[in-house]
C-alpha cells in the first residue's frame, strides 16, 4: 500500500497523463475543484463514493481507495513553501496577516475563522495589464469562549 505522499504523486501523474483539469474531477466525485484538488493531493478524507468515483477516473486500486478514505495528517504536504505560489501565499500572510487578524477580531471580536467550516475558491479576474488571481478563503468565525 502506497502512503498518503506516494498516492498523491501516483494521482497526480494520471491526472496529467489522462489530461484531466481538477474541475473535471471534481465534477466526478461531487466536489469543487480546490477541495478535489486538496483532497487527492492528501488533505482532506474522501467518503466511499468519493474514492471510488476518483478510482475510476484515475485508475486507482482498492489499496488506493482505502488510502483516500483514511484521515489524512492535515497541514503535512510542507514544512518549509519552496514552490514560488505557495511561497508567496505564506509571505501575503506575513506581511498583511497581522493586519488581517486585527481587522477581523475589530469587526467580529476575539476568535479565529474556521479551517474546517471553511472554502476556498480561485478565479481568473481579466485585466489588460495581465489577468490576476482571486483567491477567496471564507471560513466561519469562531469566538473564543470565557469559561
Amino acid at each position: 500500500m502506497l502512503n498518503r505522499e506516494e498516492l498523491s504523486d501516483k494521482i497526480y501523474k494520471a491526472k496529467l497523463s489522462k489530461g484531466l483539469k481538477w474541475a473535471q474531477l471534481g465534477e466526478v466525485i461531487g466536489a469543487s475543484k480546490e477541495w478535489t484538488a486538496a483532497a487527492l493531493m492528501g488533505q482532506c478524507l474522501l467518503t466511499e463514493a468519493e474514492a471510488k468515483a476518483a478510482a475510476g477516473a484515475l485508475d486507482l486500486d482498492d489499496d488506493d481507495i482505502k488510502c483516500l478514505m483514511a484521515p489524512p495528517y492535515r497541514g503535512s504536504a510542507f514544512t518549509v513553501p519552496t514552490d514560488p505560489f505557495i511561497y508567496r501565499l505564506h509571505e501575503i500572510m506575513q506581511v498583511y496577516g497581522q493586519a488581517l487578524r486585527e481587522v477581523a477580531q475589530e469587526e467580529f471580536g476575539d476568535g479565529i475563522m474556521s479551517a474546517i467550516d471553511f472554502t476556498a475558491t480561485v478565479d481568473r479576474v481579466p485585466d489588460p495589464k495581465g489577468d490576476r488571481a482571486k483567491i477567496t478563503l471564507e471560513g466561519k468565525f469562531l469566538p473564543y469562549k470565557k469559561w
